[in-house]
């Protein structure tokens, strides 16, 4: 793919200048680049590859997310299973409701908290996030594909130490 970046002021007459932009892995977007870029671009490529992978479920990644934090911890909030999604209120509402269209969860007013209500996987919710789970093991067998259990080990801990700066991972 090329890109072509004009010119200006006094050498507008002169023939544009022709710049190749890099794919994934060249220059400033191979190891020569930003950590913070490759980081991005090692997670839009993961991305990628868990949609098509989740595709003719019929879920989308996010829906996997709020899914695998449902089963993971039954009886959180809305609000607690978007702060570990990762997603917004708003969007976990919408994907909850779509959730529920789908079968998938079910929802029962709290015991004590009349305005509050429990979300729960259902039978077939549960048997969703399990086809689910077989495809995101294979997606993470090719992340880990090459990697030692010791560098496995140092890029998990490197990982959450970017994600939780303060957490003493000595311990």
């Amino acid at each position: 793919m090329r890109k072509t970046l004009s010119s200006k002021g006094k050498s507008a007459g002169l023939a544009a200048e022709t710049t190749r932009i890099p794919a994934p892995g060249e220059g400033k977007r191979g190891e020569s680049g930003y950590l913070a870029y490759l980081l991005r671009q090692a997670s839009a490529a993961n991305r990628l590859q868990m949609e098509r992978a989740l595709a003719d479920l019929g879920v989308t990644l996010p829906q996997f997310f709020v899914l695998t934090m449902l089963g993971a911890y039954p009886g959180a909030s809305g609000a607690d299973i978007a702060r570990l999604a990762l997603l917004t209120p708003q969007t976990v509402s919408v994907i909850m409701n779509n959730l529920e269209k789908m079968g998938a969860i079910a929802r029962q007013p709290h015991p004590v908290h009349g305005r509050i209500q429990t979300v729960a996987l259902s039978d077939a919710g549960r048997a969703l996030l399990a086809q689910c789970k077989v495809r995101a093991t294979e997606v993470d067998k090719q992340l880990r594909a090459g990697l030692s259990p010791e560098e496995e080990q140092i890029v998990r801990r490197w990982l959450v130490s970017l994600a939780a700066p303060d957490s003493d991972l000595t311990a």
